[in-house]
Formats: C-alpha cells, sequence, structure tokens
C-alpha cells in the first residue's frame, strides 16, 4: 500500500486498516515459525505497511 492509497482513507477506515494488518501480521509470523513461508519477504513488506499507516495516523493525530 502506498502513501497516496493511504492518505486517501477517511479516519475510521485507517484505524481499521491498522487493526486489520496488525492481526494479519501476528497470524502470517506465526505461520513463518511453523512452517516456512513461500515468500518471507511478505513480513518485511507487511511491516513496512503497518509503520506507513501508523506514521499516517500520527500525522493526522489521532489517538
Amino acid at each position: 500500500m502506498k502513501m497516496q492509497e493511504i492518505r486517501a482513507l477517511s479516519d475510521a477506515d485507517l484505524l481499521e486498516k491498522i487493526k486489520e494488518m496488525k492481526t494479519d501480521y501476528a497470524k502470517l509470523k506465526i505461520l513463518h515459525k511453523v512452517s516456512p513461508l513461500e515468500n518471507p519477504l511478505e513480513l518485511r513488506h507487511m511491516r513496512k505497511t503497518i509503520a506507513r499507516l501508523l506514521t499516517e495516523k500520527k500525522a493526522r493525530g489521532l489517538k
């Protein structure tokens, strides 16, 4: 997800997306520990997307 797409999200959508991405990331991490993922770089991309979402949240001053 690019910053341009993230900026287009409403406040409620942004908060929902953060929650969704964090749960997906946790599930993917556990899945990777049990059996290796086909593409382990997927974890890195998810982590960076979460960071982008949190950066936008902070820029908007949301709690």
